[in-house]
C-alpha cells in the first residue's frame, strides 16, 4: 500500500510540475516578435468545373482523379459522329453556293447571248413571214375571195410572232446586262449565312474534345464513358495550381499596418524548417467575425478582415486546406498606390 500511495504521489507531482510549466511558457515563451505580424490561415486555390460544350456520349476520358494535367492537356473525347456529319453536309450546300454566286457574278456566257440574238432572227423572220401572209389574205377578203375566218387566223399568227418576237428580245436585253444586283446580293448573303453555319458546325465538332484551360490536378471525375454530356454538367473538377494564397484574417487594430504588395514570409507544420515567399494581393473592404476555423493563440470574437496572402509554390508542396502561418515584416517600406503587383516580382527567385 505504501508504494502505490508513493508513485500516486510522485505522478501528482509530475503533473503539478508539467501544469505549472505549460502555464509559466505560455505567458512567458509566447512572445510576439516586435516589428512583426502573424497570422494564421490555410492554404487556398481556385477550382473549375470543366463541362463540354454541346450534348453528346462521352466516348473516352483520358484522366483520372489526382493526375496531373497540363494547360492544352486532352481530357476527354465525346461521340463526334452526329458532329462531324453537320459539318459535312454543311461544306456540300456551301460549295453549291459558292458556284451558284460565281455564276452570278460571271453573268451570261457568250454562247447563250448568240442563242438568244438567233432566236431573235428567227422571230423577225416568221413575223414578217406572218405579216406577208395577213396581208395577202386581208387583199382577197376585201374581194370576199376567201372566208373571214382565214383573215382573223393570219391576223392571230401575226400578233402572237411579234409577242414572240418582243419577249425574246427582252430574254437577249437581260443576258447582255446580267443578273440583278439583288439577285447577287441575295445570293451572296445566302453563301454567308452557310459559312457562318459551316464555322459553328466546326467549333462544335472541336469541342466534342475536353481540353485543360490551365495547370492543375484532377481533383474530381464526375462523369464515366458512356454518360450523356450536358453543357453544365461538370465532368472533372480541377484544383489549379496557380494562383495559391492563404486565406487569413487580420485583426481590425492591425489592419492599418499592412498594405496592398507588402512581401510576407509563409510557413507550414507539413515542412519544418521550410519558408515560402508571399505577398499581400487582396484585402477585404468588408469586416466580419473571427471563422470557427481560424485558430490562433488568442481566439476570441472579434471583427477581422480577411486578408489574401499569395504564395510562391514551385515546388507544388503545398495543398488545399493545409494550416500555415504568415510572417509579415512591418518595418518594410509599403509599396506605392497603384505600383502593378506580380508573381513575376516577388517569385522569381525561389
Amino acid at each position: 500500500m505504501d508504494i502505490k500511495k508513493a508513485r500516486k504521489g510522485i505522478l501528482l507531482l509530475v503533473i503539478v510540475i508539467a501544469v505549472a510549466a505549460g502555464i509559466y511558457f505560455f505567458r512567458h515563451g509566447r512572445k510576439e516578435e516586435t516589428g512583426v505580424l502573424h497570422l494564421y490561415g490555410n492554404i487556398d486555390i481556385r477550382q473549375i468545373q470543366l463541362a463540354f460544350h454541346d450534348t453528346g456520349r462521352i466516348q473516352r476520358l483520358l484522366v483520372d482523379e489526382g493526375d496531373q494535367v497540363r494547360s492544352g492537356q486532352l481530357l476527354g473525347i465525346m461521340d463526334p459522329s452526329r458532329y462531324d456529319a453537320a459539318v459535312k453536309q454543311l461544306k456540300a450546300e456551301m460549295d453549291a453556293q459558292s458556284w451558284i454566286v460565281a455564276r452570278l457574278h460571271a453573268g451570261s456566257r457568250p454562247q447563250e447571248i448568240l442563242e438568244a440574238k438567233a432566236r431573235v432572227r428567227a422571230d423577225q423572220a416568221m413575223v414578217t413571214d406572218a405579216r406577208i401572209t395577213y396581208q395577202r389574205i386581208k387583199a382577197l377578203a376585201e374581194t370576199e375571195y376567201v372566208p373571214r375566218q382565214k383573215l382573223d387566223d393570219a391576223k392571230a399568227r401575226l400578233a402572237a410572232a411579234r409577242g414572240k418576237l418582243d419577249a425574246d428580245k427582252q430574254l437577249l436585253d437581260l443576258l447582255v446586262i446580267g443578273p440583278r444586283k439583288e439577285d447577287i446580293a441575295a445570293a451572296e448573303a445566302k453563301l454567308s449565312a452557310l459559312t457562318a453555319a459551316l464555322d459553328l458546325a466546326r467549333q462544335k465538332l472541336a469541342d466534342t474534345k475536353l481540353y485543360a484551360p490551365a495547370d492543375g490536378i484532377i481533383r474530381n471525375r464526375i462523369l464515366e464513358p458512356g454518360d450523356m454530356a450536358f453543357p453544365g454538367s461538370p465532368v472533372f473538377t480541377v484544383a489549379l495550381y496557380d494562383p495559391m494564397w492563404v486565406r487569413a484574417y487580420v485583426p481590425e487594430p492591425d489592419l492599418g499596418k499592412i498594405a496592398l504588395g507588402m512581401k510576407a514570409t509563409i510557413t507550414t507544420d507539413s515542412y519544418p524548417g521550410k519558408s515560402y515567399k508571399g505577398w499581400i494581393g487582396f484585402i477585404s473592404p468588408v469586416a466580419e467575425f473571427t471563422p470557427k476555423n481560424v485558430e490562433t493563440p488568442e481566439l476570441r470574437t472579434r471583427l477581422v478582415y480577411q486578408v489574401r496572402v499569395y504564395v510562391c509554390n514551385h515546388r507544388n508542396e503545398l495543398r488545399l486546406g493545409m494550416p500555415a502561418t504568415v510572417t509579415i515584416r512591418l518595418d518594410q517600406p509599403k509599396p506605392k498606390s497603384g505600383e502593378e503587383v506580380s508573381a513575376q516580382t516577388y517569385c522569381q527567385d525561389e
